[in-house]
């Protein structure tokens, strides 16, 4: 059998396993890439390759190597100016070669939404020496927020509340970069009611947008997440409209994960990642279609119909607290088995080989027939206390 496409997956954790799934089903060939072997999306692929996605000559040689239809990023380190060569001679970069350069960085991606789009964000500033954070932090104030311009997971981000924490947010953000970019984004704490995440879909028929999905955070990354988050109409139309500005100014087919800010009916442009987003894992219960399947579709120039959540959904991860590479999580039976007849409950386990802390290495799902959000929260918190990780050494 001929496969509908040929797709270089440039990352592949826990998004790029979903994704490979999605892809598969609809009769793709994936070769999977990431800096160790064994991730978990290589465990589904066709094939796979290990190799830095920041060596540019590795890169290049990667795609020369298997000349896919697709070159599909999932991670934020990447050499994106051998993307800009190879889409230039040719090649299909997800969903722009401009999107991966822009949105691997977050000053790109906040100079195109404050400066150029006029979105709404926060007051901010950048700093590339710890002077210059000391300085952006008294003309800013405090509280404030510090993160690596180039990180993912919350890596390297922390909140400042005075003067005497500034060394130790440089320091930690210095330590949680991705890349070879010391800089970080400085920018006032703001004082929100809640924070969602918009997946947006730019596919050839236009922009879809799924339900608005909430999150909690903690050290910046995400623990649960829930569907749909409660919004006023005015809110969800601003957030709506400011992605779609966004996403149409970036270029390309695939899904978008944009963060807000919500303060009543104020919506404040936070983040936005190219591809699917780690709060979105929620949609493996909650949609028809995941975001993982929307991605594909969206990529291969497929249909995308009517997205609707017609139940109270909800996510929560399981999250190691060492270093391991002997290990067994248990409790999966447990887990899998409902409270009610109401309540649905799925999970994932990612298939990673070794443990770290605050690791994700699994998530939890519920669904709560005429239930609500918060129902469907605490029984997806409630099955992820059932599993374990179990170590041995």
């Amino acid at each position: 059998m001929t496969p509908t496409a040929k797709i270089l997956l440039l990352g592949s954790g826990e998004l790029g396993r979903e994704f490979v799934i999605s892809a598969k089903r609809l009769g793709c060939h994936v070769i999977a890439c990431d800096s160790y072997a064994a991730a978990p999306a290589m465990q589904v692929a066709d094939g796979f390759e290990v190799f830095s996605m920041l060596d540019g000559d590795a890169l290049r040689a990667t795609i020369e190597k298997h000349r896919p239809d697709h070159i599909v990023p999932e991670v934020e380190a990447i050499r994106t100016e051998v993307l800009a060569e190879v889409e230039a001679a040719g090649f299909h970069v997800v969903p722009s070669a401009r999107a991966a350069q822009l949105t691997m960085n977050r000053d790109a991606i906040r100079d195109l939404a404050a400066s150029e789009l006029g979105l709404t964000t926060s007051t901010f500033e950048y700093a590339e020496t710890r002077e210059e954070l000391h300085a952006a932090a008294v003309r800013i104030g405090f509280p404030l927020v510090v993160k690596p311009v180039m990180s993912s997971s919350g890596k390297g981000q922390s909140t400042v509340k005075d003067a005497d924490g500034v060394d130790a947010a440089w320091d930690y953000a210095a330590a949680g970069m991705r890349g070879d970019r010391l800089r970080v984004i400085a920018e006032a704490f703001i004082d929100f009611d809640y924070e969602i995440t918009l997946l947006t879909v730019r596919h050839k028929g236009g922009v879809a947008f799924c339900p608005p999905i909430g999150h909690r955070q903690e050290r910046g990354d995400y623990r649960e997440s829930w569907q749909p988050a409660a919004m006023s109409d005015a809110a969800l139309a601003s957030a709506q409209d400011m992605a779609t500005r966004v996403v149409d100014a970036l270029g390309g087919h695939g899904i978008f994960g944009v963060e807000y800010f919500v303060k009543g009916d104020t919506v404040i442009f936070s983040e936005l990642s190219p591809r699917p987003h780690d709060t979105g894992m929620v949609t493996l219960i909650s949609q028809s279609l995941s975001e993982f399947d929307l991605h594909a579709r969206a990529i291969l120039g497929l249909p995308i119909p009517a997205i609707d959540v017609p139940d109270a959904s909800a996510s929560a991860v399981l999250l190691a607290d060492r270093d391991a590479a002997d290990f067994e999580i248990t409790g999966l039976a447990d887990t899998l088995t409902p409270p009610d007849p109401a309540t649905a409950i799925d999970a994932r386990i990612f298939g990673k080989p070794v443990t770290r802390p605050y690791r994700r290495m699994g998530v939890t799902l519920a669904k709560v027939a005429g239930g609500t959000t918060d129902d469907a929260r605490a029984a997806a918190v409630a099955a992820a206390a059932k599993l374990s990780i179990e170590y041995r050494a």
